[in-house]
């Protein structure tokens, strides 16, 4: 009996025991190969993050891998040793999907390094500045991505109204500026709460989303809309979102104020005087600002910037064909633009790096493959030195005089340039942060 009991147990516990090591086998196997993606994320200078980005709590972290599943990019995330820990942190473009998946609050979103800061103007939990009154939502304050933009909109809104603020009726009681995801949001929910407002927008409807090209997709993942409910969206493009929200836009009787940019905000008493390029004057009692974290492309500072044959973003490619083009930059979008440009068109990519970094996997691929194929000519180490109607002069790897190339259309992609001077103006303060907790758990 008892021999029998010692040879049941043994055999449960032996059972037991190889299910255990088939299983830390398992793990260790899947920890190895996340550490090698590690390994070539360091390689192609895509482990240090650039932008906001998820910091793991190692000691609450239980490995659920909720995280990992609910990146829609994928390979940001994986699980080492049984604890979370990141890969490709440069490719996080701040969706916030592994916050909010996480079961145990293990996740903090931060914008910002120990070494590498990010300029951020000041704001608070409810979204106000240091200016009372002046209201900051979306990527300028370091939440970017369309989601969050929204959500954002609608809450700095939200907290503006519980303020209380003192109505008058010789002033609005809102400026939006900036009529991208957290603008459009900010609007609606304004309405919602029957406010007497304004939303003014430099370009077009849609902000930074309305330079992408038509055919991008921007939306991924459903998302609430203020006046609209659930917008169940997946692989949405650009053209697509546009004509939802001006048809929400249209619903709602909103109508925004397109190719009107904002030059100063000046307080005053009981508010804010807010003066257009354009020369215009609007008193309000608070103001939001939506621009985005690139008030402005980035200038090259070369010669012929200025001709009509230069942009600075491309919004239908399917239009130019035939064309000698060069565009310029190493970063996604300047390499989407040479991808969608290059069947109909002759292009040149120009970098000045040695090689391209902190690309989106894909779009790394994509251009691998393209000069592989000799669809795409890239040149590297290259910098534009002048442009002229019909051709350009192009420094080719750090050779002392720049050469000719012939050419129609010069695109750049240089980056933007954080209003600065325009926050500063307002009074708002802007400090650099490094490794700053953008959103926690409370």
């Amino acid at each position: 009996m008892l021999l029998e009991e010692i040879l049941i147990y043994g055999a449960a516990l032996l059972f037991c025991l190889v299910v255990l090591w088939f299983y830390w086998g398992r793990q260790k196997k899947k920890s190895r190969y996340v550490e090698s993606k590690i390994e070539k994320a360091k390689q192609d200078g895509t482990f240090e993050p650039v932008s906001l980005h998820p910091v793991i709590d190692p000691f609450t972290c239980i490995k659920s891998g909720a995280c990992v599943e609910a990146c829609p990019e994928k390979d940001i995330i994986g699980i080492v040793n049984g604890r979370g820990t990141l890969i490709n942190a440069s490719q996080c473009i701040g969706h916030g999907a592994c916050f909010h998946a996480c079961p145990v609050e293990a996740i903090s979103l931060v914008i910002g390094t120990e070494k590498r800061g990010v300029d951020l103007p000041h704001v608070n939990q409810d979204f106000e500045t240091n200016v009372p009154g002046i209201y900051i939502a979306g990527e300028l304050g370091g939440m970017g991505l369309i989601k969050n933009s929204v959500e954002q909109g609608e809450a700095a809104v939200e907290s503006m109204v519980k303020s209380g603020f003192q109505k008058d009726s010789a002033m609005y009681d809102l400026v939006i500026v900036g009529a991208g995801p957290a603008g459009i949001s900010a609007s609606l929910t304004a309405r919602k709460h029957g406010l007497n407002f304004l939303t003014l927008e430099q370009d077009s409807l849609g902000g930074t989303v309305y330079n992408f090209p038509r055919s991008k997709l921007v939306m991924t993942a459903p998302m609430n809309l203020p006046l609209h409910g659930k917008m169940k969206l997946y692989d949405t493009s650009k053209s697509e979102l546009l004509g939802i929200w001006q048809s929400v836009l249209g619903k709602s009787e909103i109508t925004i104020r397109e190719h009107t940019k904002v030059e100063t905000i000046e307080a005053e008493k009981g508010g804010f005087t807010v003066t257009t390029l354009k020369g215009e004057v609007f008193r309000t009692k608070n103001v939001l600002l939506a621009i985005g974290r690139r008030g402005s492309p980035r200038k090259l500072g070369v010669p012929g910037e200025g001709l009509e044959n230069v942009a600075y973003k491309l919004l239908e490619p399917e239009n130019i064909q035939g064309k000698r083009v060069i565009v310029v930059g190493g970063g996604d979008s300047a390499i989407e633009a040479a991808l969608s440009l290059m069947e109909e068109n002759q292009v040149i990519l120009s970098y000045r790096g040695e090689a391209f970094a902190r690309l989106k996997p894909k779009n790394k691929e994509k251009v691998e493959k393209a000069m592989q194929e000799g669809t795409l000519s890239v040149l590297l180490k290259s910098n534009l030195t002048q442009i002229e109607p019909e051709r350009v002069w192009m420094r080719l790897d750090g050779k002392p005089d720049p050469e000719p190339v012939e050419n129609d259309l010069v695109y750049i992609f240089a980056g933007g340039e954080l209003p600065t001077q325009f926050l500063e103006k307002a009074g708002v303060r802007i400090t650099k942060r490094f490794g700053y907790t953008v959103k926690k758990y409370k």
